[in-house]
């Protein structure tokens, strides 16, 4: 049993071991801070951007970095996940983009303001959370990450068309699955589908997607090759 006098040594002389680990601790930590945020890439238009994040209350929905709310979708990865192009579409006007479905508030951002938001997205998504948030685990129903799938998809597929389409089983359900569409329509359909879907069924719920001319063609491609398998 210590004594009165030992018990105040081992008091005093853990506490500062203790503290002087802390100390240590907090300093590896602060000097690891630059690099795994990834301070080089915070440009002033991803500066901007999170300035309208919270200026907007974002976080009052979606969640980033492990902190917000859970009635929208967590956003740390979105740039990876859905890809710049998706992320714009979204901001300019998500009711467009999930006619009936979504309830994003209309923010009428400027095309500056939606350029900056995508960069401060594209920031967070870079920065270095040890492993967070873990990759999600791929169920039926569930849109795949961009780079979740190595079958011969565009990036723009996994990243765009997931969200409304599935296909083998994982995807969105506010369009059709799209495992057969090859049977259904040919290549030059498809193509003037994709470019403008109410040129060519007036009052379709689908939304012209901001698509390069190469992306059109990709997808076009792709999807004229989605049959059904041979019958043996």
């Amino acid at each position: 049993m210590l004594t009165k006098s030992a018990a105040r040594t081992f008091f005093i002389g853990g506490t500062a071991l203790c503290s002087i680990a802390f100390g240590l601790l907090t300093l590896d930590t602060l000097q690891q801070v630059p690099a795994q945020t990834r301070q080089n890439n915070l440009t002033p238009a991803a500066i901007r951007g999170k300035d309208l994040w919270e200026a907007n209350n974002c976080m009052g929905c979606h969640t980033i970095f492990g902190e917000g709310a859970y009635y929208a979708p967590e956003l740390t990865k979105v740039y990876e996940r859905r890809g710049p192009e998706f992320i714009r579409a979204m901001l300019r006007d998500p009711a467009t983009m999930y006619p009936g479905k979504r309830r994003m508030q209309q923010y009428d951002l400027t095309e500056q303001e939606i350029d900056d938001l995508v960069a401060f997205l594209q920031w967070a998504g870079d920065v270095d959370l040890n492993g967070f948030p873990p990759a999600p685990v791929l169920t039926a129903g569930a849109a795949p990450a961009a780079a979740a799938l190595d079958d011969g998809r565009p990036l723009v597929f996994n990243q765009m068309c997931v969200a409304c389409h599935s296909l083998g089983g994982q995807g969105g359900s506010v369009g059709p699955a799209l495992d057969t569409v090859g049977d259904r329509f040919d290549e030059d359909y498809l193509h003037r589908w994709i470019r403008d879907p109410a040129a060519v069924k007036p009052g379709t719920t689908m939304p012209k997607l901001p698509l390069s001319d190469d992306q059109i063609d990709e997808l076009a491609t792709f999807l004229s090759t989605l049959r059904a398998e041979p019958m043996q």
